[in-house]
């Protein structure tokens, strides 16, 4: 795995030995960034579910202001402070070594993050406690784009039948999983 694009181009990252991460795949990170190349410059950018960092790292290197890893996993964390020292971007970022939602509580006095982006273990409806909690939050406001990468079975009709205050802006498959870009819903 490797950095794509900007300051920290073509270094490589580490990532955590064994099953406990699934790191997305350069070309899926390729498809995923040229999608929001134009965007990057000056945002505050929160990785959920960071794993090794990729995702977080990549949007540094291409001009996020600053960028939040959310990771509970020590060997992860690890492997994300080891990726923000060789990529000479530790001091854009800051690692919360803790689970998601405690995370999002310690963040609660951010006003409306530019991207909140969240790669949660598959099938287990992690992503819809996030956006429950973030429906009542200041961390998403109307200029938010949130981003789950989740597998193909992943279905997001909850949010219409919980009533929240998100919708289905678009979705980009591909074979084994998806990107789903979700934002608030036009008052």
């Amino acid at each position: 795995m490797r950095v794509i694009a900007g300051s920290a181009r073509r270094l490589l990252l580490k990532t955590v030995e064994g099953q406990d991460t699934r790191p997305t795949q350069d070309r899926i990170k390729e498809t995923l960034f040229n999608m929001l190349q134009y965007d990057l410059a000056d945002c505050r950018f929160l990785d959920l579910f960071s794993g090794s960092g990729g995702i977080g790292i990549e949007a540094l290197s291409r001009g996020a202001r600053y960028a939040w890893f959310v990771e509970k996993n020590p060997a992860a964390a690890k492997c994300i402070r080891e990726n923000l020292k060789t990529t000479h971007l530790a001091d854009k970022g800051e690692l919360m070594e803790t689970d998601y939602l405690t995370a999002l509580k310690r963040l609660e006095g951010q006003k409306g993050l530019d991207f909140i982006f969240m790669d949660p273990p598959y099938n287990h409806e992690y992503e819809r406690e996030v956006l429950r909690y973030l429906n009542q939050s200041s961390l998403a406001d109307e200029n938010t784009t949130i981003i789950v990468e989740a597998s193909l079975e992943t279905d997001f009709t909850f949010l219409e039948e919980e009533q929240l205050d998100f919708e289905v802006v678009k979705y980009k498959k591909y074979k084994t999983n998806m990107h789903v870009f979700i934002a608030r819903k036009e008052a």
